[in-house]
């Protein structure tokens, strides 16, 4: 029997589970997969180099599913910022009911564009003070994004077994709980901490369907728990990336307290880490990871690995919980 949650209502989706916005992963062979095993799927807007082009594969994935999808626009200023109300409008003039977001307080204009077209907003935050910001500010569901994560963590530490129920307790609209899941466990652990559901990064990643070399896959089976390092802390802009050969040489040379960003620049460019998942070749640039690493042991279709995740949920209700409630009842009657 599906999980129904608050999410699962509001984005008409089946099982209350959504792929996050990837930066060269979301696009529309990973979205239209996961959408049509009933979870959420995103693509990644600024995967595509220009709106027109997100307008093309807005429309290819709509035609790989019938089911609903999201667009993913994360705003963050750069020297060369893209046009991001060009997406915007290409994401308007595509017909797409969801948008996840993150970044800057400045993706609020982005909300304003949005918001009349009758389209949900998803923001990702990393702490309960913005989540709350959030909420005021309109959005409709927050992704609260734990420490264990990949990507940028935030610079507060706090795990999702602090955060999500601390952001559960004061967020009155529904939850995503994000950082750190990949199976049934996590499921019915986000939805005790009081999240409505779950936003998994890493984890789609490591499914047939994401369009990422067999290399980079099976480094997430043979990363562990431990096998991530957390960059850029020096800078304010703390990021979490897979070990490999190179992300130890980026580690050691932002030990030195006076390193600047120009000291990794060719090491972590984002054309390197593009290079890195078409080729598989791991001496190329970095490659996001989270924690969750520890827990991938396969590379499962995205059908597969959303019914493993139910199902596992489910039987964790109904035997492992319920045993022990039974278990319990005879000595309280006692």
């Amino acid at each position: 029997m599906p999980f129904k949650t608050r999410i699962t209502e509001l984005l008409e989706i089946e099982h209350p589970i959504v792929q996050g916005g990837m930066q060269s992963v979301g696009v529309a062979e990973l979205a239209s997969a996961v959408s049509e095993a009933g979870g959420l799927g995103i693509l990644t807007g600024l995967t595509q180099p220009t709106p027109q082009a997100l307008r093309e594969e807005i429309e290819r994935c709509r035609s790989m599913t019938t089911k609903p999808f999201g667009v993913n626009l994360t705003v963050f200023p750069t020297i060369n910022s893209p046009d991001y109300k060009a997406y915007a409008q290409a994401i308007i003039d595509g017909g797409v009911k969801i948008v996840e977001t993150a970044g800057t307080p400045a993706v609020r204009e982005i909300w304003e564009m949005l918001k009349p077209h009758g389209i949900a907003i998803l923001h990702k935050c990393t702490a309960v003070r913005h989540a709350l910001s959030a909420e005021r500010a309109g959005c409709d569901v927050i992704s609260i994004d734990g420490f264990e994560c990949a990507g940028h963590p935030g610079e507060d530490d706090i795990p999702g077994l602090i955060l999500i129920p601390a952001a559960a307790d004061k967020v009155k609209i529904p939850m995503l709980a994000s950082g750190g899941f990949g199976d049934g466990r996590g499921l019915v652990a986000a939805l005790a901490l009081g999240a409505d559901g779950i936003n998994m990064g890493t984890r789609f990643c490591a499914t047939q369907e994401a369009s990422i070399h067999p290399n980079v896959k099976q480094a997430y089976i043979e990363n562990d728990e431990r096998g991530t390092y957390l960059i850029f802390r020096n800078f304010k802009n703390t990021a979490r990336v897979g070990k490999s050969e190179v992300s130890t040489e980026v580690a050691r040379r932002l030990a030195n307290p006076d390193a600047t960003f120009k000291d990794v620049q060719e090491l972590v460019a984002g054309t390197a880490g593009r290079e890195l998942l078409e080729t598989g070749d791991l001496s190329k640039g970095v490659f996001w990871a989270g924690m969750v690493q520890g827990l991938i042991h396969d590379i499962p279709t995205c059908q597969e690995l959303i019914d493993r995740i139910v199902d596992e949920a489910q039987a964790i209700v109904d035997g492992r919980l319920q045993d022990m409630l039974r278990a319990t009842a005879p000595a309280i009657a006692a």
